[in-house]
């Protein structure tokens, strides 16, 4: 009895410290109910170490701990219940690199004191399977799709169908988390829930499911779940624009646009909380931005759209083909296996867990490892279809067939190895690249500021540039033709009046030919003579023009055009080097000054382009 009063006053203190911090963080200011819901149930996400955690590690922890063959009714205590965080945070310690080891035992208390207050309001010391279940598969790190289909493999039948009973219990749980973080009123449990997520569908598979759950809006029950997953791909987005309210020179996370006011554009803080000035009134249609893209690239991307060259959009998530009579296939990873309950959890027996980014630091070992835990899973599956069968020795087909059915799993896995690997070398990237220093780090510098500021006037300089030289091709390009339809016209007086080419056909050119716009040094003054005139055109058209007789000049013009064409090409590669030069230099500025000195020698070698 007095070890249970302690830990009952243990789990009161500890329940009021995370609720205090989440108090001290003053989400209650944002205005709209999905943001402030999503940014408090990210906060109790990253204040117990949850983010760390990917949903197939957590799905691993399920089954080594016995949860698996447990019905979802089924209920455990609290020690049980500590006993599974311990095992989950303890493994993810040994996962994780010695400097970025957490703090276990604070991690299991914090966890440990919101789940009890989540789901055992009344006091009893029990939480059922399924409320564990549900409320750690959503709350723990990984992709919304994969923890989308492993909540659909626990709803759904043998068949892959889901079961509308079992879904409504879903929502009865995880709609908890909500009113646990004081949001009841906006996204509590309602009896009409479901019915508003599936209001036509009667048979409802795991695609149709996935394709309900990740639309754009998404039900309104659950709409602040994939706003969570994009809040955590955002924190560390930077985008350099001032937010027109607040006069912050740079952004961090979300970026909104007004639709209406040109150029309005406000960082995260300012829009959740709804400030507004000048013309701009949040009545006024927001577009929600979670990247950066400079106006060069802005460029570069049209050019290959127009060009045919962009990719076509990716579909929300992977489309499973449908296999109802076939619950085993590989290739429908999330189906329970017959050799388990219905709601087992064997989804790790097709897909091994990612590492998280962390674990990227380790050893060259980790292949090995790998490998190992594909045979480890192999003989699993070898043990359980020997158990659950029971056949003869003598019965050489159905060997014949469990041996085709394991070599089949041992080649799934060996393909979803090889993509964990692709994944670990991604992270590993990322990783390097956060260990980097940061632009907020270059603002604290008077000298790296200067660079930085030095290197967008270069980049604004360019792109002046480009758009006077495209403006000069254009204008180009019309004295080319001018000078076209002049030779033919000339050409046809001469046939007519069976004089010489040599009479003066340059002096009537000179006289009726439009003048060149632009001139390439500055000063300098037209005049009429044909010389003049072509100034600047090509030594393809001053050969023509200056040979005794008249050539065909169609391919010298077509030359001289794409002379023009080629130019324009090496300016954009430039000004697109540039502002990825301005982009890493905003990481290393000492990088980007030797870059700069090199795009100056580059500037004065092609200021003036040669057509």
């Amino acid at each position: 009895m007095i070890e249970e009063g302690s830990r009952s006053n243990k789990i009161m203190v500890e329940k009021r410290q995370l609720f205090m911090e989440m108090r001290a963080q003053n989400f209650d200011v944002i205005r709209l109910s999905t943001y402030r819901t999503a940014c408090k149930l990210r906060f109790v996400q990253k204040r117990c170490n949850l983010h760390l955690v990917d949903v197939w590690n957590m799905i691993e922890a399920f089954r080594d701990n016995g949860l698996s063959t447990l019905d979802h009714s089924a209920e455990i205590n609290v020690s049980r219940l500590e006993t599974i965080l311990s095992s989950i945070f303890y493994q993810l310690n040994k996962r994780l690199p010695t400097t970025h080891q957490i703090n276990v035992e604070q991690s299991i208390g914090l966890l440990l004191n919101f789940m009890v207050a989540t789901y055992d309001s009344e006091g009893h010391g029990k939480l059922t399977v399924f409320s564990m279940k549900s409320m750690l598969a959503t709350m723990c790190g990984g992709k919304i799709v994969d923890k989308l289909r492993y909540i659909f493999s626990q709803i759904s039948d043998s068949s892959g169908t889901m079961v509308f009973a079992k879904f409504d219990q879903f929502l009865r749980e995880v709609l908890k988390l909500p009113t646990a973080v004081f949001e009841g009123p906006s996204f509590g449990y309602t009896e009409h829930s479901v019915r508003t997520c599936f209001p036509q569908q009667k048979k409802i598979l795991l695609n149709t499911f996935l394709d309900v759950m990740m639309a754009d809006p998404p039900p309104q029950c659950l709409v602040w779940l994939p706003l969570m997953h994009r809040l955590a791909n955002v924190e560390n987005v930077f985008h350099p624009v001032e937010c027109s309210y607040c006069r912050s020179e740079s952004m961090m996370g979300f970026r909104y646009r007004c639709q209406q006011c040109h150029g309005y554009q406000l960082c995260q803080n300012c829009f959740w909380r709804g400030h507004a000035s000048g013309p701009h009134s949040n009545q006024h249609q927001m577009k929600e931005h979670s990247s950066w893209k400079s106006p060069a690239k802005k460029l570069s991307h049209a050019i290959s759209k127009s060009l045919g060259c962009v990719p076509m959009g990716e579909p929300p998530h992977p489309v499973v083909p449908e296999a109802a009579d076939r619950p085993q296939d590989p290739v429908h990873p999330l189906q329970p296996h017959p050799a388990s309950s219905s709601m087992s959890d064997t989804v790790l027996l097709t897909a091994g867990p990612p590492t998280p980014t962390g674990s990227t630091l380790e050893s060259p070992s980790r292949l090995d490892e790998e490998h190992r835990l594909i045979a480890r899973y192999a003989a699993r599956l070898a043990a359980e279809a020997s158990n659950s069968t029971q056949s003869p020795p003598a019965d050489l087909s159905f060997n014949f067939d469990a041996n085709k059915q394991q070599r089949q799993l041992i080649a799934e896995l060996e393909n979803k190895n090889r993509e964990i690997l692709q994944e670990i070398q991604r992270l590993r990237l990322e990783h390097e690249q956060a260990s980097q220093p940061t632009p907020e780090k270059a603002q604290q510098n008077p000298t790296l500021l200067a660079e930085l500021r030095l290197l967008r006037h270069r980049k604004d300089e360019l792109e002046k540039r480009m758009s006077a030289l495209q403006e000069s091709r254009r204008e180009l390009m019309v004295q080319l033709e001018g000078l076209m339809r002049l030779l033919k016209d000339e050409e046809q007086k001469t046939a007519q009046s069976g004089g010489s080419p040599h009479s003066s056909p340059s002096h009537s050119a000179s006289c009726t030919m439009p003048m060149p716009i632009r001139s390439t040094s500055a000063g300098s003054t037209p005049t009429h003579t044909p010389q003049d005139c072509l100034a600047g055109v090509g030594d393809d058209v001053l050969d023509a023009f200056s040979q005794g007789v008249p050539r065909n000049l169609r391919n010298d013009l077509l030359v001289a055009a794409d002379s023009i064409t080629n130019t324009m090409s090496s300016l954009v590669k430039e000004l697109h080097s540039v502002d990825d030069g301005l982009e890493d230099d905003e990481v290393n500025v000492r990088n980007g000054r030797d870059k700069v000195s090199a795009q100056r020698h580059y500037g004065n070698r092609h200021s003036t382009p040669s057509f």
